[in-house]
């Protein structure tokens, strides 16, 4: 079978109730595709009209009336508001894999007044409520997607072409009270939520919705070993430092049962002077291996550049506080010391395969910023790696 590139959009209203989670858990543990690229979008009228039009098709299964609505509320919900000229929110998750387009269209569903239950995203996240007459009195899709492979990739074209004008981290789209300072914060969804097809990485979104904060940028991406290595790299010095007495007093263990002579407490302080920095140079390499998919002497540094072997999702989250109410869901680097409800806790197995990262302050969120990029557009890229330049 060929591989397609299928397209979801979750829509400004999903976004703001905070469903997003939910909505990626069943597309990934449903589809079993592969979760390729997430970019936020805050639509020009130009998108949105353009877009509208392609919404009519006669190659969808869905009844006239239904997409008639859906062009309308496309329209209407999408496009900047027209009373403040604020752009609204939307995210855009692309899916590659074996007929990846049906796969997703059947996950996502079709829309009725008359639902017959919550088998899909639609059946649970949407609403379509008529009165008596069979007037629509509420529409609300959730999400939007292609009804066919050829459609798929004429709207993933359209979108990609306003993809840097339009995407990327998203600036003034959510409204604050006088005297309210936003801040923002990263996270990072780490490799071990994506060994197999779970939904861990929607699950893990879902936590971080108790916060209130809003996403305003999103990607997923394979951080290099250079990547790795500048991103923790203030946690190498301390763990160089940590490590000593540890390793100090472990060494006088195994060297007194093994030859049989008492150590002294100098010698064993020397010895942690010794091999502490050793064994911090050790941890590093493994965080960055578990990070990238190769530690730093593994490879040739010519290629500490190139993309790793390990997805993450990178996101971007603003809000009043937003660090602090991030690292509060989190919880604490050790998952066995982190509080019940935390992410941590739930998800996490070691100090290093710990589910998730949160920047600690706002300073360290703009290092951080720097280094991941969460608005480079590899939403374009891989649309035009399988699809072509656009």
């Amino acid at each position: 079978m060929s591989q397609q590139l299928a397209y979801v959009i979750v829509t400004p209203y999903s976004l703001y109730k905070s469903r997003t989670g939910g909505i990626l858990t069943r597309l990934i543990t449903r589809t079993g595709l592969d979760l390729v690229g997430l970019r936020m979008f805050a639509p020009s009228a130009e998108l949105v009209k353009e877009y509208a039009e392609t919404i009519i098709s006669a190659h969808d299964t869905q009844d006239r009336k239904i997409q008639e609505l859906l062009k309308e509320y496309v329209l209407t919900n999408l496009a900047p508001d027209p009373k403040t000229g604020r752009h609204r929110r939307v995210m855009m998750l692309l899916f590659r894999g074996d007929e990846a387009v049906r796969k997703v269209r059947s996950v996502v569903g079709n829309l009725s007044p008359n639902r017959r239950g919550g088998e899909t995203i639609r059946d649970t996240y949407s609403d379509l409520i008529t009165d008596d007459n069979g007037n629509v009195r509420y529409f609300e899709p959730a999400v939007l997607a292609a009804p066919t492979a050829e459609e798929a990739e004429r709207k993933l074209k359209l979108w990609s072409r306003y993809s840097d004008a339009d995407g990327g981290v998203l600036e003034n789209t959510i409204p604050y009270a006088p005297g309210e300072l936003p801040e923002r914060t990263l996270v990072l969804i780490k490799p071990d939520n994506f060994k197999f097809a779970t939904g861990r990485p929607g699950n893990v979104i879902d936590f971080f919705s108790r916060t209130g904060l809003y996403i305003v940028g999103a990607k997923v991406f394979r951080m290099s070993t250079a990547q790795a290595i500048e991103f923790y790299g203030p946690v190498r010095e301390f763990l160089r430092t940590k490590l000593k007495d540890g390793v100090g007093a472990k060494s006088k263990e195994i060297l007194e049962k093994e030859f049989g002579f008492k150590i002294t407490e100098a010698d064993q302080k020397a010895l942690g002077e010794i091999l502490g920095p050793l064994q911090g140079d050790s941890q590093f390499d493994n965080i960055v291996r578990f990070m990238s998919g190769h530690a730093p002497g593994e490879i040739p540094k010519s290629d500490w550049d190139k993309p790793g072997t390990e997805k993450c999702i990178a996101l971007v989250y603003e809000g009043v506080g937003a660090v602090n109410k991030i690292r509060d869901v989190l919880g604490p680097t050790d998952p066995s010391k982190a509080p019940p409800g935390s992410i941590r806790r739930e998800f996490g197995s070691t100090i290093m395969v710990n589910a998730a990262h949160a920047s600690d302050s706002a300073e360290n969120a703009k290092r951080e910023f720097g280094i991941v990029k969460p608005g480079e557009n590899n939403f374009k890229k891989v649309v035009e790696e399988v699809l072509g330049k656009i």
